[in-house]
C-alpha cells in the first residue's frame, strides 16, 4: 500500500501553520499589550516571559512556507504574487520585532524606548499583514490555469480588514491569557482585565467575521449548509461539534479569567483557536489555492515528496522534542527581579 504523499505533506504543512499560530500568537499579543503595561519594569517582565521561547515559535512558519514551497510549488508560485504586499510587510514587521527584541535589552532610556515602540508596533503590524493573509486566502485567489491572474491588491477588502482585526484581538486574547499563567502580582491582576477585553472583543469578532464569511463567500456556505438564506441542518448537524468547541474555549477562558487559574484561560483560548482553524479547514478543503487549485494538482513529484518527507520525520520529531523540553524548563512564574521561580 503506497503512501498518499500529497495528503501527508498537506497535513504536515496544516499542522505547521496551526503550531505557529497558537505558538507565535501568544507572544505578538504580548507585544501589541506592550504599550498598555504599567511601567518599564512590567514590561521587562512581560519580555522576559517569553524570551526562552519567542524564536523557537518562529520554526513553525520556517516549516509551513518552506514546506509550501518545496511540497507544492504550484500553490507557492499562484498564493505569492496574489499575496506579495502583506507577505513582506509581515516578514518586514517580524524582521523589525526581532531586532528590537534583542535591542531593547542594551540601550538606554531613549533607545530602550524606540525598541520599545518598535517591538509593540512591530507585533502589531505582522498580526494585521497575517490577518490580511489569512483573509485574502479564504476569499479566494483568481487563477488562469495554475497561474495568479489576480490584481496585485485584491487581498484589500472590508472583509479581509475584518479578519486582521478580529486575528489581533485574537492575539491579544492569547498573549493576556499566557501572561496570566507566566506572571503574578500588579501584572497578573491587569493581564486578566485585559483578557476579559480580549475575550469580548474576540468573541464578538469570531461572530462576525463567521457571518461575514457565509454571507460572502457562497462555496463556503455550502459546506456549511447555508444555501439561499438558509441552513440545511441535514448538512449542518455533523459539524455542530466544531463551533461547540468554540463556544467550550471561551467558557474555560472565563472560568480561567475569573479564577485566574495557572493555564486554564490560554488553554481554553488554544480551543477557540482550534475550533476556527478546523472550520475554516472544512470550508476551503481541499483547496490549497482558494477555490481553482486543489492539493494534488499543485503536488511535487510523488519522488521529491518522498525524499523530503524522510527529512522531516528526522527533523520533526528533534522540533517537537525541543519545543516540549524548553516550555518544560520555563515553565514557571516570571519575575522582574526573580526570574523563573
Amino acid at each position: 500500500m503506497s503512501l498518499d504523499l500529497p495528503l501527508i505533506w498537506a497535513a504536515i504543512i496544516a499542522t505547521a501553520v496551526l503550531l505557529y499560530v497558537l505558538l507565535d500568537g501568544f507572544d505578538l499579543g504580548i507585544g501589541i499589550l506592550f504599550p498598555f503595561a504599567a511601567s518599564p519594569a512590567e514590561r521587562d517582565t512581560m519580555m522576559d516571559s517569553i524570551a526562552p521561547v519567542w524564536d523557537g515559535n518562529e520554526t513553525w512558519l520556517v516549516l509551513g512556507g518552506g514546506g509550501l514551497f518545496a511540497a507544492f510549488p504550484f500553490a507557492y508560485s499562484a498564493l505569492m504574487p496574489a499575496l506579495y504586499l502583506p507577505v513582506i510587510l509581515m516578514l518586514l514587521a517580524l524582521i523589525l520585532r526581532g531586532v528590537a527584541f534583542e535591542f531593547r535589552h542594551h540601550g538606554r532610556a531613549r533607545g530602550k524606548a524606540f525598541w520599545t515602540g518598535a517591538f509593540a508596533g512591530g507585533s502589531l503590524v505582522a498580526t494585521l499583514a497575517q490577518g490580511l493573509v489569512l483573509g485574502g486566502f479564504i476569499q479566494g485567489v483568481t487563477l488562469k490555469g495554475r497561474d495568479f491572474a489576480g490584481g496585485p491588491f485584491d487581498w484589500l477588502t472590508p472583509y479581509t480588514l475584518l479578519v486582521a482585526v478580529g486575528l489581533v484581538a485574537g492575539y491579544v486574547l492569547l498573549g493576556a491569557t499566557y501572561l496570566i499563567w507566566r506572571t503574578s502580582g500588579d501584572l497578573q491582576v491587569r493581564a486578566r482585565r485585559w483578557a476579559w477585553i480580549a475575550a469580548a472583543a474576540t468573541a464578538g469578532l469570531l461572530a462576525i467575521v463567521s457571518v461575514a464569511t457565509l454571507l460572502v463567500h457562497p462555496r463556503i456556505a455550502e459546506r456549511w449548509g447555508f444555501v439561499d438564506g438558509a441552513f440545511d441542518l441535514s448538512a449542518l448537524f455533523p459539524l455542530l461539534p466544531i463551533p461547540l468547541v468554540g463556544l467550550v474555549g471561551l467558557a474555560v477562558v472565563v472560568l480561567g479569567i475569573r479564577r485566574a487559574h495557572h493555564a486554564t484561560s490560554l488553554g481554553g483560548a488554544y480551543l477557540v483557536f482550534l475550533s476556527g482553524y478546523i472550520g475554516l479547514a472544512i470550508g476551503f478543503f481541499p483547496y490549497i489555492v482558494p477555490y481553482g487549485m486543489d492539493f494534488r494538482a499543485a503536488a511535487n513529484a510523488d519522488n521529491a515528496l518522498g525524499l523530503m518527507l524522510v527529512g522531516v520525520g528526522i527533523l520533526l520529531p528533534a522540533v517537537l522534542g525541543y519545543t516540549v523540553w524548553v516550555y518544560w524548563l520555563f515553565r514557571g512564574k516570571v519575575g522582574g527581579d526573580a526570574g523563573y521561580h
